[in-house]
């Protein structure tokens, strides 16, 4: 691997911009680095299996980076961060299990209907002005299953979580300074699962890429997250919830 990358750098170029975009929406708005980049990756030929697999490798790394950012800037509930980390690995870990044993799929067309209204609603909040803050209510549920249908269906945490957490009132900052903290013990969690099952061949130059674009962005999501106004957060929030979840539902139905 590492004599490919010597031999012809050139070729992490596209990978290092994908990982790059994603991680600095993801970083900002708590979601959309799974999506991105597995679409992406896909569209230019790496096979969906390893695209998901280099993915969730590469977003140990970013979300650590994120988490740290995050934590520097005081985006972080720490209350909440409790309440939906622990849930969230402990789906994560019964999805990584349970992946070869449910098709995923099935509900697939429905997670992303749901969220591509989700993304509508969130839009409409943040353009009328009409964001009234609130402490969550259904929160640990939130978690445990954002974390398993992250690991059976290949992403998801971000927008299930963080979407839903605005829905309820929840503070667009710290909202996604703490979803992302927490992802990445989610991670964490699911990668070595992951590895422990297919081994290193996830590593490919394609990971490498996505690694060091979205370690470069990931600081500076934070801080963008940081200077938004609330109403702006959940326009684009709406917006790439909205297009990414669109997208995929329009894909499956389609193919």
């Amino acid at each position: 691997m590492l004599d490919l990358i010597l031999a012809n750098p050139s070729a992490l170029l596209p990978f290092v911009l994908i990982g790059f975009a994603a991680q600095l929406i993801d970083g900002a708005l708590g979601m959309a680095f799974g999506t991105i980049s597995t679409t992406l990756l896909v569209s230019m030929g790496v096979p969906p299996a390893m695209a998901s697999a280099g993915v969730h490798t590469v977003e140990t790394a970013t979300t650590g980076v994120s988490a740290l950012s995050h934590i520097a800037h005081r985006n972080i509930n720490w209350r909440l961060f409790f309440r939906i980390a622990v849930p969230g690995m402990i789906g994560g870990v019964v999805g990584a299990y349970v992946l070869t044993q449910i098709d995923a799929e099935v509900a697939r067309p429905l997670i992303l209907a749901y969220l591509a209204a989700i993304g509508l609603y969130l839009l409409w909040r943040g353009w009328k002005h009409v964001h009234v803050e609130r402490a969550p209510k259904v929160v640990e549920p939130l978690g445990l299953v954002g974390g398993f249908l992250d690991a059976a269906g290949g992403g998801g945490w971000g927008p299930l979580v963080t979407s839903n957490l605005l829905v309820q009132g929840a503070t667009p900052r710290t909202t996604i300074g703490t979803v992302n903290c927490a992802e990445f013990f989610l991670t964490v969690v699911i990668s070595a699962t992951f590895i422990i099952q297919l081994g290193w061949e996830a590593v490919t130059q394609a990971t490498i890429g996505l690694l060091i674009g979205g370690v470069i962005a990931a600081p500076l999501g934070a801080l963008v997250a940081k200077r938004l106004r609330s109403d702006h957060i959940l326009v684009l929030v709406g917006i790439v919830l909205t297009l990414t979840s669109g997208a995929g539902l329009t894909k499956g139905l389609m193919g």
